[in-house]
This record gives C-alpha cells, structure tokens and sequence, in this order.
C-alpha cells in the first residue's frame, strides 16, 4: 500500500531559511511541501486545500507564530481542521512558551538547529496523529474532488451561465 501524502506549509522569515527547510522536507518522497511569503497566501491556501503541517516562526516580524496560529485556529473558513503547528524560535522565555499554549501550538523548535530535526518532529507529528484516509477528515466532511477539472476549479455552478466575449 502507499504511504499517504502529506502536506507540509512552511511560512519562515529568512527567505533562505525557508528555502533550505522546504527543499529539506521535500526529500521526504510522501511530503509535498509548500513554502508561503505571507500569512495571507498560507490562509487563502488552507481555505481550498488540507495541509498536514504548519511550520511558521516566531521570528518574523509580519507573520509571528502565536499570531498566525491564533488566525489559523479562529478562522472559520479553513474547513480541514485537522493539522498541526511546529513552530521556530530563537529562544524559549517563559512569555514565548505562554504565547504558544495561548495560540494553539503543538510545539516549538529551537532554532538553530538541523534540517534533519525538523523532518524528525515532523514524522513524529505525523505519527502520533496516526494513519487518516483524507475523506474521513474533519467531522466527516470528504475533501472536495477537483479531478474531474484537471487544474481548472470552476468558480460558478453550472445554473450560472458563462459570461461571453464578443
């Protein structure tokens, strides 16, 4: 049977550090890994798309971590609740860590540290959820099949008709 695909969001303040984290997780044959510049760009993901994963950073100034879980968590619109969030930070004060239990975090890695150990905590992240089929994610609610569009997601219904061009 193959392992199940997972997604992983990456939204990091140092572009490099994010290129380095992404192309490291992307070794991971069942990770499919999508680096975000903006909380926005995560969000607007999540809404259309299940991710597995969030790592983000207390680092960074536009998008901090507590900040962003806190936005993720409250936002009723993401319909695949189901995921975790790593996130980075320089240090560990005991502000850091109240922020973290207030947010919604599941854990924090201290930076520096390996590539390597992110894809470790990742796994075992991942394991301690457990093996889920996709469709039975999120109080039963299945994942919506755009398969049949190829790349294309229609934005109207079929009722509605097609605008023409002249």
């Amino acid at each position: 049977m193959a392992e199940l695909s997972r997604t992983i969001a990456v939204l990091v303040a140092n572009p490099a550090l994010s290129s380095i984290l992404s192309m490291v997780l992307a070794s991971v044959p069942s990770y499919r890994v999508r680096p975000f510049d903006s909380e926005l760009a995560l969000v607007t993901y999540m809404r259309l798309a299940p991710v597995d994963i969030v790592v983000t950073d207390f680092d960074s100034a536009s998008a901090r971590a507590d900040l962003v879980t806190r936005d993720l968590r409250a936002d009723s619109a993401i319909p695949f609740r189901e995921y975790q969030v790593i996130a980075l930070a320089s240090e560990v004060s005991p502000e850091t860590k109240n922020l973290c239990i207030a947010s919604g975090i599941d854990e924090v890695i201290v930076k520096p540290m390996s590539p390597r150990y992110l894809v470790e905590r990742v796994r075992s992240r991942l394991a301690r959820r457990g093996p889920t089929a996709r469709g039975d994610r999120d109080e039963g609610r299945p994942r919506p099949d755009f398969s049949q569009y190829g790349n294309v997601i229609p934005l109207w219904t079929r009722e509605r008709p097609l605008p023409t061009t002249h």
